[in-house]
């Protein structure tokens, strides 16, 4: 049996050394016909001739988008004001409009209009004045804060928030009354 070993391993290269390249041999072996040179002019005049040509066939059909765009939106408005149009040859829509936009009325006919539709109790009631005086609070505000949103995300029940209406079953300490 023959002994058999691994090729050597190249050595690593380092990436920082690099070998000098030598451009002189490099040009030296490119070789160029006179029709070579010839067609290779003409490649460079053509893409001088035809670029700024397709830059502007590009800008005009993004024009011609944007222009079409633009047509099918009034196309829509246009669609809509005839469609309003036609709603105005019809009187009980014109009758409509009047009594809604302007108030008209038929002869004989009594309007009522309401100008504060809202009951008593949600009407927004004048605050009192603001202290200038700091008050100190009794309570730790963090443990209040914690207690309010275990309570709400273990309610099962949503109880109704009255604002400005005293609960009749509350003495004015805040305590409820006994009934006794």
């Amino acid at each position: 049996m023959a002994n058999r070993t691994a090729p050597p391993t190249p050595a690593p290269r380092r990436r920082g050394a690099r070998r000098p390249v030598d451009v002189s041999g490099w040009l030296g072996g490119i070789r160029l016909s006179g029709f070579m040179v010839i067609m290779l002019g003409l490649v460079v005049l053509a893409a001088f001739v035809l670029v700024p040509t397709i830059g502007t066939y590009l800008d005009q059909r993004q024009q011609i988008a944007a222009l079409q765009a633009a047509v099918k939106l009034s196309q829509a408005d246009v669609a809509d004001l005839t469609s309003q149009r036609e709603r105005w040859k019809d009187p009980a829509y014109i009758t409509t409009q009047a009594r809604e936009r302007l108030y008209y009325v038929k002869p004989g006919e009594v309007v009522y209009l309401v100008d504060d539709d809202l009951p008593p109790e949600l009407a927004p009631q004048e605050q009192a004045p603001v202290s200038d005086q700091l008050e100190q609070t009794h309570t730790d505000w963090m443990s209040q804060l914690v207690r309010s949103v275990t309570a709400a995300g273990l309610a099962r029940t949503v109880q109704p928030v009255t604002v400005g209406v005293p609960d009749p079953g509350a003495t004015p300490s805040g305590t409820p009354a006994s009934t006794g």
